[in-house]
């Protein structure tokens, strides 16, 4: 069997065909070890779960689930190295984490394993999810797909990758300011941020818990529907979850209105431009120019958000409770456990933003950065509804560039946040958005060596209102046809 670029509708295909589980992953799971040699998208393997998961799907116990009645019966899935999976290695791309075994599954992994889903392996990511290119893993950077001397974006790079290569059909991955989209960009790939809340952040490592949101990249609308509906919904774990509205009408969509925002296309670099105007135009939907002018300082309040909540949520990273660094210390000093801990097991961006994030928390300082912060996130998500009068939906950038070199933004963190810009605002405002690939940009420094190349993924995102998932996944249709 060919596994490239399989989609749930191949597999299930095969199986109602007559073709085995056992068969299909004992022939699988080799084939996609062999193939990640060459990107590095994930950190482990679980062929023990696989086992497990195959024999419980084929046993009397379990009849319930079948090929035919079950959404995901058997079929692969990749999870994000945040996302906990019982028994198996969560990093989080630390190696404060190195050893630590998840003691339970999150939310989301019981919602997929109950429609029969197989879970094969835990990808590559930027620590904590602090990144934007897979650099910053403890355990070396994940290669893009399409140029293995450039990043596949981040942090949920791993997930990214191995979708965009069309080794698996499904990866979950997480969206703090971008980490989903901003990948599956650079990728080809879709990648879907639901609404904050959709879906359970019950079992999701935290780095900023008013914007972390778990969400799905896959390389065909109709697999990330399937997984998004089965991983939605509101989780008595997670008090931040929320209950799922009846499903919209969708027969409209063809008269929607799409609002391209100034302050996003405006100084855009224009190939790019070109690539992403020209898919918008494609699908025959009107655009509007619109204004949100909030935006400008998006990216300011968005890291004084996220460096404040670092802050708080990996405070419990201390080497004791965890994977303890400095155990041997004699005479065991609980001053010199913490600080030689933290220190041995944090690299230098997630300490970056711990100490950032303590220094806006201090006494005297809350009100005028946190809080500030705060008031000016109100204000973007009320630029949002605004233009929501205006338009059915909103089409943005995901990323400023081309995926970029290895090395090249890693010396220069500043210019590293930067990649984060059009993205940032959506989770400022809770909002849903997904990556739509739009084409394809052969870099200017390779159009000569290169003439006969595809060149470098571009992609661009559909931001709709609140719990508008439905509506833009329909919509997505329309500009991939």
């Amino acid at each position: 069997m060919n596994f490239r670029n399989l989609t749930i509708s191949d597999i299930k295909k095969y199986y109602s065909e007559g073709g085995s589980i056992e068969k299909f992953y004992s022939e699988y799971m080799p084939w996609l070890k062999e193939q990640d040699k060459e990107i590095h998208g994930f950190l482990t393997f679980t062929p023990e779960l696989v086992d497990k998961t195959i024999k419980k799907l084929k046993s009397n116990s379990t009849s319930h689930l079948s090929p035919l009645t079950s959404k995901l019966w058997g079929i692969p899935i990749a999870i994000k190295d945040c996302i906990m999976v019982a028994g198996e290695k969560c990093t989080a791309g630390s190696k404060i984490l190195e050893n630590y075994v998840a003691p339970y599954s999150a939310t989301v992994i019981k919602k997929l394993q109950d429609a029969g889903a197989v879970i094969v392996g835990k990808t590559n990511m930027d620590e904590f999810a602090m990144g934007s290119s897979t650099e910053n893993s403890a355990y070396g950077p994940t290669l893009n797909p399409f140029d293995k001397t450039r990043v596949p974006g981040g942090s949920s790079g791993g997930s990214a990758a191995v979708v965009g290569a069309g080794m698996i059909p499904i990866a979950l991955g997480s969206d703090t300011g971008g980490s989903i989209r901003q990948p599956a960009g650079f990728c080809g790939t879709f990648g879907l941020k639901p609404t904050y809340g959709s879906v359970s952040r019950y079992g999701l490592i935290a780095m900023a818990s008013s914007l972390d949101q778990i969400g799905v990249l896959a390389n065909n609308l109709e697999d990330l529907q399937i997984v998004y509906d089965v991983i939605k919904g509101q989780d008595e774990k997670d008090s931040t979850s929320i209950q799922i509205p009846a499903s919209h009408s969708t027969s409209h969509i063809s008269n929607f209105v799409i609002g391209l925002p100034t302050e996003f296309f405006d100084d855009l670099n224009p190939e790019i431009k070109k690539v992403i105007l020209n898919s918008i135009k494609k699908s025959g939907l009107k655009t509007k120019k619109i204004s949100l002018p909030s935006l400008k300082n998006s990216l300011a309040c968005y890291y004084l958000t996220i460096f404040a909540e670092i802050s708080a949520n990996l405070a419990r990273f201390d080497g004791i409770r965890y994977s303890p660094h400095t155990s041997r210390l004699t005479p065991p000093k609980i001053w010199d456990v913490y600080l030689k801990s933290r220190k041995q097991g944090l690299g230098k961006e997630v300490q970056r933003r711990i100490i950032l994030g303590t220094f806006i928390l201090s006494h005297g300082y809350y009100d005028a950065y946190y809080g500030k912060a705060q008031k000016l996130r109100r204000k973007i998500f009320d630029d949002f509804q605004k233009a929501f009068k205006e338009v059915d939906l909103i089409a943005s950038p995901i990323s400023p560039t081309l995926p970029f070199k290895l090395g090249e933004k890693t010396s220069d963190p500043l210019e590293m946040y930067l990649s984060d810009i059009f993205t940032v605002p959506v989770n400022l405002a809770y909002l849903p958005a997904m990556t739509i690939p739009a084409g394809f940009l052969q870099p200017a420094d390779q159009r000569r060596l290169h003439a006969d190349s595809h060149g470098l993924p571009i992609g661009f995102q559909i931001i709709g209102n609140l719990l508008n998932e439905e509506l833009i996944i329909e919509t997505a249709k329309l500009f991939v046809k």
